[in-house]
């Protein structure tokens, strides 16, 4: 055993790889010590910021650290809605989503086209081969006549081929297009809630701004986060947190229309657009359901304990502007954060 073990040679780690390691402990121990979920999403904002990658993310972390407030997963899903980066790869997402729909579109159109003309041309080819082979032709060119007609069949079964090839690849490219979009309605759509997530959010302030601004309507956008939901969680287990976020969804859900969108956020928070509403508007609005809410009982399915009085916190600001979405929105989550500060189960107006 001793010799075997002298034997191995022992490989110093690159600089590069030690780097990576470094990064990697330092993501671990930032998650751990922070209590915060192993997510995709979560582990890729924390290595950007730690490794100095995204400077804004960087030094809301550090800022964060030296004030000695809590590094929280709404805190976390909100400096990373926040993060210009953030919002420009989800819209050249969608624009590279719509070149692809647009070039389905295009060749779908050239292959229907190219069909139709091909089908045009074996029709009178066809036609032209039987005139010639119902003709009188003289002795000599007889032969050179059939030549003729059996070139021009075998054409003709090249083209016939070539419709079925182009009728296969244009159910393809319907079908390829089909998935297409229900594929983007599966990116728009929180699988658990059923209800819109971040990503269709996003898209949809930005179209409610422009067209209030275009009305001179207001519109008013409102942060909703689960009270502790963490308690939740490790009292009762994930599957029924994760029934309590279904639930709290669906009591939200109720008042949803056309002049209120709303949508799962991340986490246990939800956010809510209010079309055509001041704030004091949003605030009574928004204020029944979370009184609605707080009325209702629930109980765990599994142990038969109830889970006691579930409630929700909210903070709601206006939109003035398009240019003021961003702002909006961190207006939105400091009154949320002061509806938390305050006792939970309110709604604060910033």
């Amino acid at each position: 055993m001793s010799a075997q073990l002298q034997d191995v040679e022992y490989t110093k780690p690159s600089r590069a790889e030690e780097a990576r390691r470094d990064l990697l402990e330092r993501v671990c121990s930032f998650v751990l010590k922070h209590d915060l979920n192993p997510t995709g999403a979560n582990l890729a904002a924390i290595s950007t910021a730690l490794s100095g990658s995204n400077a804004a993310l960087a030094e809301a972390f550090v800022a964060r650290e030296i004030s000695r407030e809590p590094i929280d997963q709404r805190w976390l899903d909100t400096i990373v809605r926040l993060d210009p980066e953030t919002g420009n790869r989800m819209s050249e997402l969608e624009k590279l989503m719509d070149r692809m729909e647009y070039s389905l579109m295009r060749f779908a159109q050239t292959a229907k086209s190219a069909q139709d003309e091909t089908t045009e041309h074996r029709g009178a080819i066809d036609a032209q081969i039987e005139e010639m082979s119902g003709s009188e032709s003289e002795a000599g060119l007889r032969g050179e006549v059939d030549r003729v007609i059996d070139l021009s069949r075998a054409m003709v079964e090249r083209i016939t081929q070539v419709e079925k090839a182009m009728a296969r690849s244009q159910a393809e490219i319907e079908q390829l297009r089909a998935n297409l979009a229900t594929a983007r309605t599966e990116a728009d759509v929180d699988h658990l809630t059923r209800l819109p997530n971040r990503r269709a959010f996003e898209r949809r302030l930005t179209s409610a701004s422009q067209q209030a601004q275009l009305s001179g309507k207001p519109l008013c956008v409102a942060f909703c986060d689960v009270d502790y939901f963490k308690s939740i969680n490790d009292t009762h287990g994930h599957d029924a947190g994760d029934r309590v976020l279904v639930a709290i969804a669906s009591t939200l859900n109720s008042a949803a229309n056309d002049s209120c969108f709303v949508a799962r956020h991340g986490g246990e928070e939800f956010v809510v657009l209010f079309y055509g509403l001041d704030k004091d508007e949003a605030f009574a609005k928004l204020d029944g359901i979370r009184r609605a809410q707080a009325m209702k009982q629930m109980i765990n399915r599994e142990t038969g304990k109830g889970f006691g009085k579930i409630t929700f916190s909210a903070g709601i600001a206006q939109v003035e502007s398009v240019e003021d979405t961003r702002e909006a929105l961190s207006r939105a989550d400091e009154a949320l954060y002061e509806a938390k500060s305050s006792g939970r189960n309110r709604i604060e107006v910033a």
